[in-house]
């Protein structure tokens, strides 16, 4: 079938503000210098990674941009420390333009070290949907433009007005939810992505396919149904017919493309419409899983508790996955939570096939503590949005009954645990 039809989507959704391909990674520079001419490089320390930014700096000469200084990215899940320490360095500098080339917590932790250079105060002001345009039409000030040079096909952090931090003490993972913070230019070189381990590129795979599968099922009744269902199609036989191609031979560019191309569209999805149940549990479980991988736990238990909602996304999905081998149920024969069961077990196989778990309890580290510290993130307001999001709203009061159920049902790997709303 071909990129075409991601392809047009993607540009549907930047149009030129994006990059993307493979060997388009010398256009940094000329991306940089439309906003500005002193530029702050934040740059990763992964092996293999000098090359990469060798390649950026020189575009950014190149491009008539001087580069003011280099700061180190940051570790996996944008830990506040290393928030505060690029924030720092950036007050420092003082560029008039912030290139950032890395994954997604890179990105994520530079998006808000961008506004704590401008707005000042702490991130924990700014956790929540809109609280840097609130802080912006207070002041007088504006963001320093940044440029996203992603290097993983996950979050789609260069796409999208997400940022996720992660206070370390607790094991808690926290959103900044804005429009004014999704960088004015991104790109993404897809061949960049050939050296991620096998264990990178699944994880990647499963949060791209999570995120458009999300909003697919949070989008049923609303005027972006069709989008998210068209958006969501693609991302899954993309995902699916060529994660475990991408997982198996590495260097595969036809499979890094589709990869790259299918988290793209993931980002598309959480721009129209915000992800739900894997996603939030998803924060209370950085200690002992990556992001993607997570999700690819959750997901199939989610999909149980929401299934008598969401039955015309779910066949479709059912249908992608039977398609690709994944599963033998006849889903047009299948309605509410028999159809989310049949779909569950088919998202279970494909985790199986990339070799992930399929219960919380085959998760080395994971303890009853995991499942009160998902249960209390549900009841915070700073989350409230992924609880609104949910095909199947659920209140505060609703909370330990219902997702416990789902939790408890994660952490044994038996779907029959799983209570749905009447």
């Amino acid at each position: 079938m071909g990129f075409d039809k991601a392809t047009d989507l993607i540009y549907e959704f930047k149009q030129h503000r994006y990059v993307h391909g493979t060997g388009v990674l010398t256009e940094v520079g000329r991306l940089a210098a439309e906003l500005g001419t002193r530029a702050a490089l934040v740059r990763p320390s992964f092996r293999g990674s000098d090359r990469l930014a060798e390649v950026v700096d020189s575009s950014l000469v190149r491009a008539g941009v001087d580069v003011v200084g280099e700061i180190k990215g940051a570790a996996p899940n944008a830990p506040r420390e290393d928030l505060h320490r690029i924030t720092k360095r950036l007050e420092e500098l003082e560029p008039e333009v912030i290139v950032c080339l890395g994954g997604g917590s890179s990105i994520d932790a530079t998006k808000a070290a961008v506004v704590l250079r401008s707005l000042g105060s702490d991130i924990d002001d700014y956790f929540g949907t809109g609280r840097v345009t609130e802080r912006l039409r207070a002041t007088v000030k504006a963001l320093a433009p940044l440029v996203a040079v992603q290097t993983a096909a996950s979050s789609a952090a260069h796409l999208t007005k997400y940022s996720n931090i992660t206070d370390a003490s607790t094991g808690q993972k926290k959103l900044v939810v804005d429009e004014r913070i999704v960088p004015e230019r991104a790109l993404f070189d897809y061949e960049v992505t050939v050296s991620a381990p096998p264990e990178l590129t699944a994880d990647g795979a499963w949060d791209g396919l999570s995120h458009s599968l999300e909003v697919l099922y949070g989008a049923v009744g609303s005027s972006h149904y069709h989008k998210a269902a068209e958006i969501a199609k693609e991302t899954i036989r993309l995902v699916l017919e060529y994660v475990e191609r991408a997982v198996r031979t590495p260097t595969d560019i036809e499979a890094r493309t589709a990869l790259g191309l299918a988290t793209d569209l993931g980002g598309y999805a959480i721009m129209l419409s915000g992800t739900n149940g894997a996603h939030l549990t998803s924060f209370s479980l950085v200690d002992i899983l990556s992001h993607g991988r997570a999700c690819g736990v959750m997901n199939p238990y989610y999909t149980v508790f929401f299934a008598p909602a969401i039955e015309d996304p779910l066949r479709m999905v059912g249908q992608l996955f039977r398609d690709a081998g994944l599963t033998e149920a006849d889903i047009d024969a299948l309605a509410g939570r028999s159809l989310g069961v049949a779909v569950a077990q088919a998202m279970m196989e494909l985790s199986r096939r990339v070799g992930f778990p399929t219960a919380l309890n085959q998760v080395e580290g994971f303890s009853e503590e995991h499942i009160k510290r998902a249960l209390t993130a549900a009841k915070d307001p700073q989350l409230r949005m992924k609880l609104e999001n949910m095909p199947v709203p659920l209140t505060v009061e609703m909370v330990d009954t219902y997702m416990g159920s789902v939790l408890e049902a994660a952490r044994v790997g038996n779907l029959s645990l799983i209570r749905n709303v009447s």
